[in-house]
Parts: structure tokens; sequence; C-alpha cells
């Protein structure tokens, strides 16, 4: 089993930025590949990010590429998603999840998800 548990969401203005954290704890972090969903009210889970084990590659969403960076630091059992340049259709729960191996934009490949942390972005 893998816990995580993610921080760092709440009320921003257009423009701002905001950096989501994601603790994992359970097994050997480095063994999972991690992503970064987001949910907004009446829509499907949508992808945002994934990184791989090593965190030498990433892949992102169109809407949020060079707004958004995903990154983890294995030894502290923490990825991240620094989010700059925040739009009111960024407005959504944000999920992360880990999956065993490769990445995958695919929501249902993924084992491990957290809670969620509401990010919402003001006009």
């Amino acid at each position: 089993q893998v816990q995580l548990v993610e921080s760092g969401g709440g009320l921003v203005q257009a423009g701002g930025s905001l950096r989501l954290s994601c603790a994992a704890s359970g097994r050997t972090f480095s063994n999972y590949a991690m992503g970064w969903f987001r949910q907004a009210p009446g829509k499907e889970r949508e992808f945002v990010a994934t990184i791989t084990r090593g965190g030498g590659i990433t892949y992102y969403v169109d809407s949020v590429k060079g707004r958004f960076t995903i990154s983890r630091d294995n030894a502290k059992n923490t990825v991240y998603l620094q989010m700059n340049s925040l739009k009111p259709e960024d407005t959504a729960v944000y999920y992360c999840a880990a999956r065993g191996m490769l990445t995958s934009k695919n929501p249902p490949d993924y084992d491990y998800w957290g809670q969620g942390t509401q990010v919402t972005v003001s006009s």
C-alpha cells in the first residue's frame, strides 16, 4: 500500500502561483511513477502531468504546458506541482496518484490516489 497526502491548495487570483505537494508513505517511493490529475465540478477527472520514477521524463496536458512543472524528490518521498500563471479554468480538485513502473496519462492505470486538494482561481 502507498498512502498519498496532498497539500498546498487554496484560493489565488488569476495570474498567481501555487505549489502543490504530495507526500507518500508506505512502499518505496522511487518504484512509482507519479501523476497529477484534476477534477472540476461536473467534469471527469483529467490528466495534468506525470513524471517517471527517476524524475528524468515529464509529460503535460497541452493546456498547462509552460505554466506548470512537475518534479519529485525521492529522498523526501514527495512529488510537487508548481503552478504559475494560473487561470480560472484551472479551478478544480487536484489529486496525486502513484503507478508502479511506467507513467500513464490514463487515470484508471493508477494504483493509489490521494484525497485531493482544492485549487480555486478567481478572475
